[in-house]
């Protein structure tokens, strides 16, 4: 729908075929997005866990190598889509950027509803995400009403919604939140990683738009610099596995998937803090004249290559880091909630893309357009990228605090076992107490006296 609002859509340069004003081109546009948002988290919040249930009876290795290869494919997708389709968009038709995606899009939609049957998962019923929140919120009102009386006698305060300590949930539901709520800290952590990885589409945007696009006669897409991004995870993957298989058996987990996250943050620290050193060094280049979709902007003569480094550094971060995060999402939490678990991964994701957007508007308003200016030759960008790098290194060597937490990924969590083993308890020592007090109650033995 977007595509048709623009002007390259026209009979002759007299008669366009659409009738909207500028405003309502915006509308259109910006109910676009949000829809194209709505989409895009459906998808990602559905499509691995979905892809992932079929693996539940493998070990840590063979998910790492699941989760790999999955990334590797889906950034395999996105080369094509920033070397083709954002050539097309910035250099034949805008308008033909956007209906190559609709087509795309509809015909996998046709495909899903053709192999539908084949892709329905229907988790236990106890696994719903309402239950999930209610153990939560039941937790919190049993502890706050009980407090003043019961100072100890849980070891956790969600333990305030199980049955025995006056809540209203099972044992194995409460247990299935529990190990949720221990990747909450995880998840936190991933909040500021995403936020720089959130600078491709933003401050490094601006960078690579600001720079001198030629090669030679030919202008490269701004976005066509993602695949310097994306390069080091497709050759990444592959290396790893190959040293996973040649170093460690297949009982073997391999290195913790911690250490992956640790090394990867600190490579996203590393190429925000080049992408500061970067800003500096292309302001030493004279300005020119360089033509982006029939506008006419002064930029550096510094080629866009330059800032190579930088992306590179925050690919080697994604090889590293995106697989690890969804593999102990999906491993330390009981299969009834794993779907959940990686729902909750995609959500604290979306929140690093808010915090990024936070951190650009407050840069921007708090120090009067400076560090985040609308001309980069006019401001100092540079120092925003510090900003960011240290938060980023204080943030790395937070998980790195925390990390042992996530070291043991052989807890068998497949059939909940512990939930499943304390309600057995529960109730074989309830049916003990009835069957002894049946039996008291019916003796003849025992005279009246003796009962008491």
């Amino acid at each position: 729908v977007v595509s048709f609002p623009f002007e390259d859509i026209y009979i002759d340069k007299r008669h366009i075929l659409h009738p909207l004003t500028k405003r309502e081109q915006k509308i259109v546009f910006y109910f676009a997005l949000l829809t194209a948002s709505l989409g895009i988290g459906g998808i990602r919040a559905i499509v691995c866990p979905l892809s992932a249930y079929n693996l539940e009876d493998c070990g840590p290795k063979e998910l790492l190598s699941f989760f790999n290869w999955f990334y590797w494919l889906v950034n395999l997708n996105s080369v094509v889509v920033f070397v083709s389709i954002s050539y097309i968009q910035q250099s034949v038709a805008r308008n033909l950027g956007f209906l190559i995606p609709f087509v795309s899009v509809l015909m996998a939609a046709i495909t899903v509803h053709m192999v539908r049957g084949e892709m329905i998962y229907k988790p236990k019923t106890e696994s719903s995400l309402l239950t999930t929140f209610g153990v939560i919120a039941s937790a919190l009102k049993t502890c706050s009403v009980r407090y003043r009386y019961f100072s100890g006698g849980v070891t956790n305060w969600l333990d305030h919604a199980k049955e025995n300590h006056g809540g209203q949930y099972s044992e194995t539901q409460v247990e299935s939140t529990k190990s949720l709520a221990k990747l909450f800290p995880l998840f936190a952590f991933q909040i500021l990683y995403r936020t720089c990885v959130m600078q491709i589409p933003s401050g490094y945007y601006l960078q690579t738009m600001n720079s001198n696009l030629h090669f030679g006669r030919f202008v490269l897409p701004v976005a066509a610099m993602n695949v310097i991004s994306i390069v080091p995870l497709l050759i990444l993957v592959p290396v790893l596995e190959c040293i996973n298989s040649c170093l460690f058996s297949s009982k073997d987990t391999g290195y913790s998937p911690t250490i992956y996250i640790v090394v990867g943050q600190l490579s996203a620290a590393l190429s925000v803090m080049v992408a500061g050193f970067s800003e500096i060094h292309r302001k030493y280049f004279p300005q020119v004249e360089q033509t982006l979709s029939e506008e006419v902007l002064l930029v550096s003569s510094m080629p866009c290559f330059h800032l190579a480094p930088q992306y590179i550094l925050l690919g080697v971060a994604e090889a590293l880091v995106t697989p690890s995060c969804s593999l102990l999402s999906f491993q330390l939490v009981p299969e009834r909630i794993r779907g959940i678990s990686m729902h909750f991964l995609t959500l604290f994701n979306g929140a690093g893309c808010f915090m990024g957007a936070f951190f650009v508007q407050t840069a921007h308003a708090g120090t009067q357009g400076n560090w985040f200016p609308h001309l980069l030759h006019e401001g100092k960008l540079e120092r925003f990228f510090f900003f960011l790098a240290s938060l980023m290194m204080v943030n790395a060597l937070g998980f790195w605090t925390i990390a042992h937490r996530y070291n043991n990924l052989n807890q068998e969590y497949t059939n909940d076992f512990r939930g499943n083993l304390s309600e057995e308890k529960l109730l074989k020592h309830e049916k003990t107490i009835k069957h002894y007090d049946s039996v008291l109650e019916s003796s003849p033995i025992l005279s009246p006296m003796e009962k008491t």
